[in-house]
């Protein structure tokens, strides 16, 4: 089946339940107080995008693009419902973000993840990200890896 991303409200219930899901996977791998995970109400504020892939109608990964105002953003909240994984809608998911990076000025791409994400690490890796020491709130935290990627 096609998968389109496109950006759209986070106040929607398959989206609540992605990030349920989200929240449920990352609390299964790490304490929670080295989850930083925004809720909806978070995905709401000015300077959020959030990028939904669809399978069909079926909402099947879900990512969000925080723009700091300064020329850099972060990633956050990416994720992939089990059932849809190994189909390259995170790498879809990434492109989306870096297209939408680019027009919005954005030059510099930050995440965190942790590292029990192999995949995603891997993902990240191989989407042109570096490890760098880690930044923000996640300074001192480890179970966190942050990354960076310099656009075009």
């Amino acid at each position: 089946m096609q998968i389109a991303i496109a950006t759209e409200p986070p106040r929607q219930p398959e989206l609540i339940e992605l990030l349920r899901l989200s929240d449920e996977f990352a609390l299964s791998l790490y304490p929670a107080e080295s989850c930083y995970m925004l809720d909806v109400g978070q995905l709401e504020a000015d300077g959020v995008t959030v990028f939904v892939a669809r399978a069909g109608a079926d909402a099947v990964g879900i990512a969000a693009l925080v723009d700091r105002g300064d020329g850099s953003g972060e990633i956050k909240r990416m994720f992939v419902h089990g059932s849809a994984r190994g189909r390259g809608i995170a790498r879809a998911l990434l492109a989306a973000i870096d297209r939408t990076a680019l027009a919005r000025g954005i030059r510099t791409l930050q995440l965190e993840t942790g590292p029990e994400h192999v995949a995603a690490i891997a993902l990240y890796l191989a989407s042109g990200f570096a490890v760098i020491p880690n930044f923000g709130q996640y300074v001192g935290d480890e179970f966190s890896i942050c990354m960076e990627k310099a656009l075009p």
